[in-house]
């Protein structure tokens, strides 16, 4: 339960290190890519680089929300922070992130940026369909090997430019 906690507070701290280097490292791929090769899915090791980016988006931004109205402060203090007036209760969910002021009246503040969730959920959908790209191209690639119709003329280990999936 610990290193949960230490990756939830660490987390919007690092992973903007993760974004970046991943995203540098797409953006050489992108820079090397040769347009007459043709639209196609991008290579495995490119769709790992994008599963890795979209993952530690979605992490630092989960735990971003996750340390909105933390319980540093007593729920009051939080939400006078925040600019909610009058007594509150705070009232929180995970999934989607939220931690809300309610008054007994019933009016929410929420704490959680807007922006959060759809990174969160936009973040999970590619990590989960940026893998499956990769196995889809790899077993066609493999297919298309076996059969003698690959026409990359390049060597099957190098020059790997990440968007024409050949390599």
């Amino acid at each position: 339960m610990a290193a949960l906690f230490l990756i939830l507070a660490f987390a919007p701290l690092l992973t903007p290190f993760v974004v970046l280097g991943t995203a540098g490292a797409l953006a050489v791929r992108v820079w090397h890519w040769e347009p007459e090769s043709g639209l196609r899915v991008p290579s495995p090791a490119s769709c790992a680089l994008l599963a890795v980016l979209a993952g530690s988006a979605a992490l630092g931004a989960y735990a971003y929300g996750v340390n909105q109205g933390f319980y540093i402060l007593d729920p009051d203090q939080m939400c006078a922070a925040a600019g909610a007036a009058g007594d509150h209760v705070v009232t929180r969910m995970t999934l989607p992130v939220s931690a809300q002021c309610v008054t007994p009246e019933g009016v929410g503040t929420e704490l959680v940026p807007g922006w959060v969730n759809p990174v969160v959920f936009t973040g999970l959908a590619v990590l989960v369909l940026a893998p499956t790209a990769a196995a889809v191209q790899a077993l066609r690639d493999r297919s298309l090997r076996r059969a003698g119709l690959s026409q990359d003329p390049r060597p099957s280990r190098g020059g790997d430019t990440g968007l024409t999936g050949k390599g």
